[in-house]
């Protein structure tokens, strides 16, 4: 079906609700971030720090990468400041009470056999790092959790007041601090395109829950995600896991061509303009990380509103207090 779809001038589309032409540029996000990061001293592995006796990447060398994407992929509006900076020798606990030590995480890396199960305490980092305090107080907007492989992070979640999904179910027993927060985990065995990976599930996750009371092409959301496999010849930017042309999960460099309106999204509110062909070599023939930098950069990001919805998703994302 799809090879005889191909080629198929994309439908008419509807051009989003613009009551008025969008004003100057949203003011700039500075979002004030507390980094967090385990890198145990590895006895076994002559003392040194877990990074260095595994040959993983240099956390903050990915923090500055992740920050520098956003900020471009944001057209300037996002610009991160890490304001705290922790580095622990030690082992999150898990769950069930259990941790680490430096010989077992050795024996566990070597035999590749992991405690189960694998997800960490939370809370325990909350009161452990005086995160609800800090964020009650102003210091900080959002925490990041910068860890090894196995240290039990969802990609994010969110904490709060009213805390909904953030690809992963809110934290309970947060509820008492004076406003929701997101706390992203990374992995610095992997790179910043799975960085801005976990970001990517975050829109997903808070647009979604921003646009749930609309339906059909007010959902402007549901537009931006559509893609060829789902909606032949109506592709628009997909999502982080399917591109346009995508026909699996993780299929950015699919080569073969479709119609999309992608760029139209770089025009926002008009999205009247046509559709054209694109294939892999738009995104990055594959690589995760331009791919998302590419995705990212077509979300809304101008002043206005139409049906209780900013046109500026960067202010949710980022945000997520503003989120009704």
């Amino acid at each position: 079906m799809l090879n005889r779809l191909f080629g198929r001038a994309a439908p008419p589309a509807a051009p989003a609700p613009s009551p008025e032409p969008p004003g100057p540029p949203p003011p700039t996000m500075r979002p004030r971030v507390l980094a967090i990061t385990h890198n145990p001293v590895i006895a076994q592995a002559g003392g040194r720090k877990a990074k260095d006796a595994y040959g993983w990447n240099d956390p903050d060398a990915l923090a500055q990468g992740y920050i520098s994407d956003l900020q471009q992929a944001s057209h300037g509006l996002v610009q991160y400041e890490i304001v705290e900076r922790l580095e622990v020798d030690g082992f999150p606990a898990k769950k069930d009470s259990f941790s680490y030590t430096p010989a077992s995480f050795d024996r566990a890396w070597k035999s590749r056999q992991f405690h189960q199960p694998d997800a960490v305490d939370y809370l325990q980092l909350v009161h452990e790092f005086k995160l609800i305090e800090k964020v009650d107080a102003g210091q900080i907007d959002e925490v990041w959790l910068l860890g090894f492989p196995y240290c039990g992070y969802y990609e994010s979640i969110m904490a709060g007041p009213g805390a909904f999904w953030c690809n992963a179910p809110p934290l309970a027993g947060t509820e008492h601090a004076s406003r929701r927060f997101v706390m992203m985990g990374f992995n610095y065995e992997r790179g910043v395109g799975e960085m801005l990976e976990n970001m990517g599930h975050r829109v997903e996750s808070i647009m979604s829950k921003v646009y749930s009371h609309t339906k059909g092409e007010v959902n402007l959301y549901e537009r931006f995600i559509r893609y060829d496999k789902k909606a032949p010849g109506q592709a628009e930017c997909g999502n982080v896991h399917f591109a346009p042309n995508s026909e699996r999960d993780y299929d950015w460099g699919n080569r073969r061509p479709v119609v999309s309106r992608c760029d139209t999204w770089l025009n926002f509110p008009d999205l009247s303009g046509p559709a054209r062909t694109v294939t892999c070599a738009d995104w990055g023939n594959g690589d995760i990380r331009k791919h998302h930098v590419w995705w990212l950069s077509r979300l809304p990001h101008v002043q206005g509103e139409a049906d209780s919805v900013r046109w500026n998703w960067w202010e949710y994302v980022i945000d997520p207090n503003r989120v009704k």
